[in-house]
């Protein structure tokens, strides 16, 4: 196990280059199984989660191949429709393989998926969703749960919520189900649009994403050679973007969708951040490091300001002037987190879903647990204003989401290493 040691009190400078997106790779790679050839993805990141999906497909007899940010899946010759355990276990995303491969082979044998603690993520619209289409649920037994079908039918399908994995469940198992496959209430994330533009280049014809209606034609084979490039990670610019805001610097974040980040950007101007966004990609934050408090912030699906971005933003609300307001709508324990940051004397109390920081003088250093990939990007946010030193344990949870985060930090003038216990 690693923890990272931060003396805090840099101020950051330099630039940073967006990876691709952990939450666009994991159902594109899941897309993969339904191509009878071999995909290229290119600007995939380096996280602990594609290994495990590489792991994965390599269990179903999938051939892969990695060199720095590319990857090649060979999904011609699938041995097996049953998910590794201890595989989907170490992750959520791990329930995106569901309708790929109820679609491939016509059953698919998966326990329920893993992953951070941050509150209840049900799969009910899911295996409801597949049930519409055909597909016969066997209830969780021993903690697995097998869906088949001798064929899917194409249907219209309205989501209780706009769930991103339902989503793309469903639009992975569409693509050989019989007709035309309507996705109502869909969610319009990036990450969905992502998916869209890989499976049309495998010649699926999907249309909607981004919007709240998608519709799949299904097809009865898919042989391809597709070349596709993964979207930016907005959550990780918005992440580096926030640690300067709280430390006070110049940040150049280059290769990101000025678009996909709109929402964040908003709440960061709105502390006294100046930001610009130019061409090619590249947006620029300073930040002399003290904070306007923010009356409100709501977490919402997209393009509202995402959940996956409420710790850290609360992070760098500890040191603003003033009381802040930030109120949770899609995880109901997203907040665990703030007992850790109140260690380092953060201001902070939970009523509900709702979080009041009231901004305090200064952070000090102490031992803190990461115990989610979100509130371990926040620790770090924290640990970097804080005076004296840091030590971040659960680093394992952060690695889910970032790669080698105190390079990419110290390459900007952080204080940071890595430690092994």
């Amino acid at each position: 196990m690693s923890n990272l040691i931060i003396a805090g009190g840099s101020r950051l400078s330099g630039i940073i280059e967006v990876p691709g997106a952990k939450n666009a790779v994991l159902p594109v790679l899941a897309a993969t199984l339904l191509n009878n050839g071999t995909s290229i993805l290119e600007n995939c990141p380096e996280l602990d989660d594609v290994l495990t999906m590489l792991e994965i497909l390599s269990a179903l007899g999938c051939k892969t191949k990695k060199k720095g940010s590319r990857i090649e899946v060979d999904a011609s010759n699938l041995t097996s429709s049953c998910i590794p355990e201890v595989l989907a276990k170490r992750m959520r995303s791990s329930i995106i393989i569901l309708g790929a491969v109820l679609a491939r082979c016509g059953e698919v044998l998966v326990s329920y998926p893993g992953g951070c603690e941050i509150g209840m993520r049900p799969i009910d619209m899911h295996l409801r969703a597949l049930e519409q289409m055909g597909a016969e649920v066997d209830g969780l037994k021993h903690g697995m749960l097998k869906v088949s079908a001798a064929k899917l039918q194409g249907c219209e399908v309205l989501l209780d919520y706009p769930s991103v994995g339902a989503t793309e469940n469903i639009m992975l198992a569409a693509c050989f189900a019989e007709g035309e496959t309507l996705i109502r209430n869909a969610a319009k994330e990036p990450e969905i649009e992502d998916l869209q533009n890989y499976l049309n280049q495998m010649g699926v014809k999907v249309t909607g994403a981004g919007t709240g209606v998608i519709r799949i034609q299904g097809i009865r084979e898919i042989k391809a050679e597709p070349i596709h490039t993964i979207i930016p990670d907005r959550i990780v610019a918005g992440t580096y973007l926030a640690a300067v805001a709280a430390t006070g610097g110049s940040l150049v974040v280059t290769g990101v969708e000025y678009d996909h980040i709109g929402s964040i950007l908003y709440c960061l101007r709105r502390t006294g951040c100046k930001i610009k966004n130019y061409s090619g990609g590249v947006v620029t934050l300073e930040s002399d490091g003290r904070l306007n408090a923010l009356d409100l912030i709501r977490t919402s699906p997209y393009p509202g300001f995402p959940t996956d971005m409420q710790p850290q933003i609360v992070s760098l609300l500890t040191k603003s002037a003033g009381t802040s307001v930030v109120v949770e709508t899609v995880f109901e324990n997203r907040f665990r987190y703030t007992e850790q940051l109140q260690k380092l004397g953060a201001d902070i109390s939970i009523q509900g879903r709702t979080a009041i920081i009231r901004g305090v003088d200064k952070l000090k250093g102490a031992s803190v647990e990461a115990r989610d990939l979100r509130g371990g990007a926040a620790l770090i946010i924290a640990g970097l204003v804080a005076e004296g030193e840091t030590n971040i344990s659960g680093v394992g949870y952060i690695d889910r989401g970032y790669e080698k985060v105190e390079n990419v930090l110290s390459k900007v003038g952080a204080k940071i290493r890595r430690v092994e216990d």
